[in-house]
């Protein structure tokens, strides 16, 4: 399945948000008011996408994000690869969806693109045990832009204003539920140029070993954002840029860059 989150715009009520299912060129709407359970489809309700405008998939209480999880990237930064997983936090309000404006902020110099696999959890984990499978309380997968301004990253020592900007963690344009995170083509394009490109069995911690670690330190609820880590290639944005996330079997998240 894609569930997406959206709006319909030619209801009487078009800033009510609800979750459906892309199925091609419409979008079946659900009776829930979350995906995160049994759902019922409203068959005879169906909209034509360009009838709707397409949200942040989900809206996660909070955003775990991994650092130096692709070899190439740490390499790229001219730091060691960390022995556990290095996990830090991104606000939800950083949260924004596909086509939704990246706003450069005037306090930093230089913004950087990291085009990343997202987790989207579907149950509550806390500590899973070695014999569980933690991909059994995962939702599914979407595309994230892990947005970073690297030169207060660097001035600071620590990752909370760098990364946590409004508008810092675009997400979308859906959840796919049915992929094997093991082994998917990722990539990121600014104004159509590739800049990175990457598979997923490259990550030092691959997805399981990650819901394992994590759900150690904090309960994951439905809904949470894992952001796996980004690949080699990242580099600055600028004012009237567009960058594209592609991750296979998920689609486009795409996003315009303006300054503040």
């Amino acid at each position: 399945m894609l569930i997406c989150r959206f709006l319909d715009l030619s209801s009487a009520h078009p800033h009510r948000a609800r979750y459906g299912l892309v199925d091609g060129t419409h979008v079946i709407p659900i009776r829930e008011d979350h995906p995160f359970g049994p759902i019922t489809l409203e068959t005879s309700a169906a909209l034509p996408l360009e009838r709707v405008r397409l949200l942040a998939p989900c809206e996660p209480s909070k955003i775990v994000a991994l650092g130096r999880n692709y070899r190439d990237h740490a390499a790229e930064l001219g730091h060691d690869v960390p022995a556990e997983p290095l996990i830090f936090l991104k606000p939800p309000s950083a949260v924004i969806g596909p086509q939704e404006t990246i706003r450069l902020p005037a306090m930093s110099a230089r913004v950087d693109y990291e085009g990343e696999l997202v987790v989207v959890m579907g149950r509550r984990a806390y500590r899973l045990r070695e014999d569980e499978d933690p991909l059994a309380y995962v939702l599914g997968y979407t595309c994230g832009n892990d947005v970073t301004a690297r030169d207060l990253q660097q001035r600071d020592g620590q990752f909370a204003r760098a990364k946590g900007f409004d508008t810092f963690a675009p997400i979308g344009p859906v959840i796919a539920t049915d992929l094997d995170p093991a082994d998917l083509w990722i990539e990121t394009r600014v104004n159509g140029r590739v800049r990175q490109r990457a598979r997923t069995r490259d990550l030092v911690f691959p997805v399981p070993a990650l819901l394992r670690f994590i759900s150690q330190v904090m309960t994951l609820l439905p809904g949470d954002l894992i952001f796996t880590g980004t690949p080699a290639g990242v580099g600055p944005l600028a004012d009237g840029d567009v960058v594209e996330v592609e991750i296979e079997g998920i689609g486009t998240l795409r996003n315009p860059v303006r300054a503040e």
